[in-house]
């Protein structure tokens, strides 16, 4: 009765459009009305609490590490050096937008920072180039949700607190579906390009020379992947003073490197890290309190014992959750429901034997997806506003991305050795 009442509760403070943290806040404190062994104290206790974690640092460093990348420079080498790669592809600058993400992605670990970073530097230069505004826009918003899987992606890392994952093994397993996404894109943009005649005219490749030279520009910032992965990995430091790294590398290359951070865009970078950093910690303490409550009333355990009654196989188990985060994703923004699901499912890994690692990547995955649909996309609304793109535009155009996104939700679950082959190499 309690959890219906409270569900109902959030359920319309999400059509009021009430911000999502104080709606899990208001919704939880509905529990502490019917239960009265309970103090409005522990309320407090549990938000605290759920945010008083060495390892939730991590979030706080990678994210500040991202925000420095976007003001020492990074950005145009590795522009530079995915636009050489790709000239001699139909459809160069969409391709560059595809490669651009994944080598972002590894670098800011957030999808909305680089859509908004890419919104703003590609999308008017494709339009220059004859491709339909929308089309850019949601090739832009799509390719950023290769970021949450590259290591060090936000939500791995949420994933792995809140399920009590290794961190460094969520790392390892993202990057081949990482590159298998990129693969899948760009497959896509070159008979796009094709079909509508997109770039697709004989173009001078690359020299030898050209190649390192940018190479050697983008190479410091490629490396910052390589080194938090190895350092995590042969144990020379834990996922949180990886971040800590991330953040003195990023200051590095900016001040002594590149030189190109002034002191005031230091300032201005640290302060935008603060705005965004306490808008995710407060959803983690709202989300941590409520998912106290949800487990107090034993859901996740009602909820195991109801899918193994009605579903036995694995398989099919991985297509009623994707079906099930698709229309959750719609509705509830990503982080939240990292918050709220990983509990409810995790008791439901160890009855179908799936992995938890590889589960991590198909969930992290398919909550993405409902970033690019209405009413709530976070990504579809960030880069629409950005460009100007209508949204029914937008989601006119999205159709063929969504179908590949879904498409690599299910080659994911099904082929557990795109998650796991690199783990199981280097455990």
């Amino acid at each position: 009765m309690v959890i219906t009442v409270i569900l109902c509760v959030l359920l319309v403070l999400f059509l009021l459009n009430v911000p999502i943290a104080f709606a899990l806040i208001v919704s939880t404190s509905i529990y502490f009305l019917f239960d009265d062994s309970f103090s409005s104290t522990v309320l407090i206790q549990r938000m605290v609490g759920g945010i008083e974690s060495v390892p939730l640092l991590a979030i706080i460093f990678f994210m500040t590490a991202g925000v420095l990348m976007n003001y020492t420079g990074i950005t145009s080498r590795m522009l530079r050096f995915a636009e050489v790669i790709t000239r001699p592809l139909p459809g160069s600058l969409a391709q560059v937008n595809v490669v651009l993400s994944t080598l972002m992605g590894g670098l800011s670990g957030s999808n909305i920072a680089d859509a908004a970073m890419q919104s703003k530097i590609l999308v008017p230069e494709m339009v220059k180039k004859g491709y339909d505004k929308s089309y850019a826009t949601v090739l832009t918003a799509a390719t950023s949700l290769i970021t949450p899987i590259i290591p060090p992606g936000i939500a791995l890392i949420m994933y792995g607190y809140v399920g009590n994952v290794s961190i460094g093994k969520l790392f390892l397993a993202g990057i081949l579906p990482g590159l298998v996404l990129c693969l899948i894109f760009m497959i896509y943009v070159h008979f796009h390009a094709k079909k509508y005649n997109l770039e697709t005219e004989n173009k001078k490749k690359f020299s030898a020379k050209e190649f390192f030279v940018s190479l050697k520009d983008a190479l410091l910032a490629l490396l910052l992947p390589i080194i938090i992965i190895g350092g995590i990995r042969f144990g020379a430091f834990s996922a949180t003073e990886a971040g800590a790294i991330a953040v003195f590398y990023a200051l590095f290359l900016g001040l002594v490197v590149y030189r190109e951070m002034t002191l005031k865009q230091l300032i201005n970078a640290l302060v935008e890290t603060v705005y965004t950093a306490a808008s995710i910690l407060i959803i983690i303490a709202a989300g941590s309190a409520f998912a106290w409550v949800l487990t107090l009333e034993q859901v996740p355990q009602q909820m195991t014992v109801l899918m193994a009654d009605y579903i036995s196989s694995p398989m099919m188990f991985f297509i009623i959750i994707l079906i099930f985060l698709l229309i959750v994703g719609m509705f509830v923004e990503g982080n939240v429901s990292i918050i709220i699901l990983t509990p409810l499912f995790m008791p439901m890994l160890e009855q179908y034997g799936i992995d938890s690692v590889h589960f991590g990547i198909f969930f992290i995955v398919c909550i993405s997806i409902g970033t690019l649909t209405p009413p709530l996309g976070t990504i579809m609304f960030t880069t629409c506003s950005i460009t100007g793109t209508k949204v029914e535009d937008f989601i006119k155009h999205s159709i063929p991305f969504l179908m590949i996104l879904i498409i690599a939700a299910m080659l994911i679950a099904f082929v557990p050795g795109i998650s796991l082959w690199i783990p199981t190499i280097f455990s």
